[in-house]
């Protein structure tokens, strides 16, 4: 009995570390973005969005840049989907016995996962730039974030199908399913949030990225005409208007309004699919 008011007190400590771990999580959000719509919003118009940027981007939009980021992470996520999702299913449902090789797969994910982008941004220019001679171009910076993102991918949605329970899959073999059949109609509808989940994550990481992008898609501030031209993306622009340009603050705050304002549509849209897609499967 006497053991009891101390795990009361315990249980009471560990809530109040979660819920104060949960406001200041909330807070700095809240900071963040408060501070980048007062002074990013100022002065933002069509005109901002759809011109081109002048005076080293001081003044001028950022028309070019919006195209070149869309182009860069249309390549990495179309690169990166399909094989992230593939290798987490081969991973979690055909490996079989082959622990060795599982295990060997799943040390080099996480070991990639911790490289810092700027290694990422040196292989990118050494084998995607030079030695395929794409140079420095948007299908370059795309590969090279299709590489920085693949962990990511691979790992929240392996996670995410071990995570269906294993009754679906002794259902799908009662009924003389093919373990094909079965990922493709019952495993991957079920763990169709962790999917989402890890492509908004790719998302994250490839729209945020800039010291990986400076070494492949290049400087270029030119509306691109094909995916081997050089462009500049929205992160690497408020990075050089940030730090090398003098006067360009103002500007670099519109596009970080930009970019954020982006990544929490593109969050509200999934979310919305997401809510959708399983509302459907349920019905």
């Amino acid at each position: 009995m006497a053991k009891r008011p101390l795990s009361e007190k315990l249980d009471q400590l560990v809530g109040l570390l979660v819920r104060s771990s949960s406001a200041l999580m909330v807070g700095m959000f809240l900071v963040v973005t408060a501070a980048i719509l007062r002074n990013g919003l100022s002065g933002l118009s069509m005109e901002f969005l759809t011109t081109i940027p002048q005076d080293s981007g001081r003044g001028g939009g950022i028309g070019p840049l919006i195209v070149s980021t869309v182009l860069v992470l249309g390549i990495c996520l179309l690169v990166s989907i399909p094989l992230g999702v593939g290798t987490a299913a081969w991973l979690s449902e055909f490996s079989g016995s082959r622990q060795v090789v599982t295990k060997s797969i799943q040390l080099s994910l996480d070991l990639l996962a911790s490289i810092p982008s700027i290694v990422f941004g040196l292989f990118g220019m050494v084998v995607f730039c030079q030695k395929l001679n794409f140079g420095f171009s948007i299908l370059s910076g795309g590969l090279t974030l299709a590489c920085m993102v693949l962990p990511i991918i691979i790992r929240t949605v392996y996670f995410g199908l071990r995570a269906v329970p294993g009754d679906i899959r002794q259902a799908g073999t009662a009924l003389g399913m093919s373990q094909t059949r079965i990922l493709r109609s019952l495993i991957i509808p079920t763990a169709m949030p962790a999917i989402v989940v890890a492509i908004l994550l790719g998302i994250g990481r490839a729209m945020a990225e800039t010291a990986a992008l400076i070494f492949t898609s290049g400087y270029v501030m030119r509306m691109p005409e094909s995916v081997f031209d050089s462009g500049r993306v929205l992160s690497v622009h408020i990075y050089d208007l940030a730090m090398n340009v003098p006067g360009g603050e103002t500007n670099a705050q519109r596009t970080a309004f930009v970019l954020l304002t982006s990544l929490l549509v593109i969050n509200l849209c999934a979310s919305q699919f997401s809510g959708r897609w399983l509302t459907g499967r349920r019905a």
